[in-house]
């Protein structure tokens, strides 16, 4: 089972922080954190559950490029600190995992349903959370499924969506809305973001000042 996320401030209260190139305060759902090791190594958490203090990015990959490029993470670290050149690969990479761990923990949890005809069910039952479409399936099948206000995902192959759900490959899937759901489309979100390759605004180009 996947572990709870959890923060630095011990609990589940606080669930917004300021983002170290932006200076916006957004939920955590939409932003990185980052850790700074012993050795002054900066460590994604995806999970949340590394000790010491976060820095937070929010999940744009221009975000993700300027922290690095502009030393901000040492700014905010207040120390030295070095990263890996591929730590953006490999936000990139935790998350795709985590998405697909969330689809096969549904899958096992009961809440999840495979196949075109069991996914049209569920639509007309107005019972889709999240409508899971492999990222190559054929345009017909993508009509015909009309999820209606349902969110629909689609980051990945029909031979990725099979490995993690045990099968050859997976077309169609769809969640029942719930807690799984939310968290499936809360990482979707932030993969989106890191893979997005737009520049940031350049009203967002700057840290902002803290409110006081």
């Amino acid at each position: 089972m996947m572990a709870a996320e959890r923060f630095e401030d011990g609990g589940r209260g606080r669930r917004e922080r300021r983002c170290l190139v932006t200076g916006e305060v957004r939920p955590c759902a939409e932003l990185i954190r980052f850790v700074v090791s012993p050795e002054g190594r900066v460590l994604p958490d995806l999970v949340g559950d590394l000790p010491g203090r976060g820095l937070w990015v929010a999940a744009a990959r221009a975000a993700l490029e300027r922290a690095g490029a502009k030393g901000l993470f040492a700014r905010a670290a207040r120390r030295p600190v070095v990263h890996d050149a591929d730590l953006i690969e490999a936000v990139e990479a935790g998350l795709a995992r985590r998405l697909l761990d969330w689809i096969g923990l549904a899958k096992r949890a009961g809440e999840l349903v495979v196949g075109f005809e069991k996914v049209r069910r569920l639509i007309e039952r107005g019972q889709v959370g999240v409508l899971v479409v492999a990222g190559d399936a054929g345009a017909e099948g993508r009509r015909k499924l009309n999820a209606g206000e349902a969110p629909v995902i689609d980051l990945f192959t029909r031979a990725e969506l099979g490995r993690a759900l045990g099968r050859a490959e997976v077309v169609h899937a769809a969640l029942y809305p719930g807690r799984l759901a939310e968290r499936l489309l809360a990482d979707a979100s932030r993969l989106r973001g890191v893979r997005n390759r737009n520049p940031l605004h350049a009203n967002d180009a700057q840290p902002k000042a803290a409110k006081r």
